[in-house]
């Protein structure tokens, strides 16, 4: 009788702790800290970029103060790369990652993700003079195509799954990436039609393939604890409330031209799959 009552207690024991571990919540943790620690890469404008003096800026990076704010917070960034953003993330580093976060299968497996922010697409980014040469993922494919991509992120898998055949040298800076493009020591870069139209105004010889017809479809949002319902609908409530209340497309508006296809932008919808 004693064994089977202490059986008993451990039972509910166990299942206490499993409840409360389920409350438990990132949320909780932000508002009782009031501190909001964001993994970024911090190379990856119009959406986050590190600067010379220690500070980020981009479209994350004043989303980012804005959830903040709305927790009575202050926000606390945590460097990452593309390459290791996932296992900074999953080693709970942060509490959110943003900066221009692709929406995939791969991603969600682990964690969740935030409401798209809208709509984006993978596209070339080539020299100009190059730009009818390679507009269709057959003429990528090819083995005399030089790619080159920053390690880890969508688009070196973009390249690894589509464009096998392409030569991919994988680069360590993508902050000045777009150079080897220039310098014609690459043909092409796979990436987001945003930033490919963003970073067009700094190198003017370089041109954005199809943008309003990108390869592949994507979507933006913001990295979240898998399992931290919670956390996750606070995000999303307040990601709706800035986008409806038009803060979400005057911060974008900062850094995007009308008529960039962005993530604030959901007019390209029908945007064709490379699948």
């Amino acid at each position: 009788m004693m064994m089977k009552k202490t059986l008993m207690m451990l039972f509910w024991g166990c299942s206490f702790l499993t409840l409360t571990d389920a409350d438990a919540s990132k949320l909780d943790d932000v508002l009782d800290i009031k501190t909001l620690r964001v993994c970024t890469t911090g190379d990856y404008k119009p959406y986050s970029f590190l600067k010379t003096d220690g500070t980020y800026e981009g479209i994350d990076i004043s989303m980012a103060h804005s959830l903040a704010k709305s927790l009575g917070a202050v926000v606390e960034f945590v460097p990452t790369s593309w390459k290791t953003l996932m296992a900074d993330f999953l080693d709970d580093k942060c509490d959110i990652a943003m900066g221009g976060i692709s929406i995939s299968l791969a991603r969600q497996q682990k964690v969740y993700m935030s409401e798209p922010l809208g709509v984006d697409g993978k596209i070339p980014f080539v020299r100009c003079e190059d730009a009818k040469k390679y507009n269709t993922l057959n003429a990528l494919n090819q083995k005399s195509v030089r790619a080159i991509e920053p390690a880890g992120g969508t688009n070196e898998a973009f390249v690894r799954k589509y464009m096998p055949n392409a030569k991919l040298e994988l680069f360590h800076d993508n902050t000045t990436i777009f150079k080897n493009l220039v310098d014609k020591k690459a043909d092409v870069m796979i990436t987001d039609a945003s930033e490919a139209l963003y970073q067009k105004r700094y190198y003017p010889t370089l041109c954005a393939v199809n943008p309003d017809k990108p390869l592949e479809f994507f979507e933006k949002g913001y990295m979240l604890p898998k399992g931290d319902i919670s956390w996750k609908l606070y995000v999303d409530q307040w990601l709706h409330l800035m986008q409806k209340n038009g803060e979400y497309n005057a911060i974008s508006a900062h850094w995007l031209k009308a008529g960039d296809v962005g993530h604030h932008d959901k007019k390209h919808s029908g945007a064709k799959h490379a699948h």
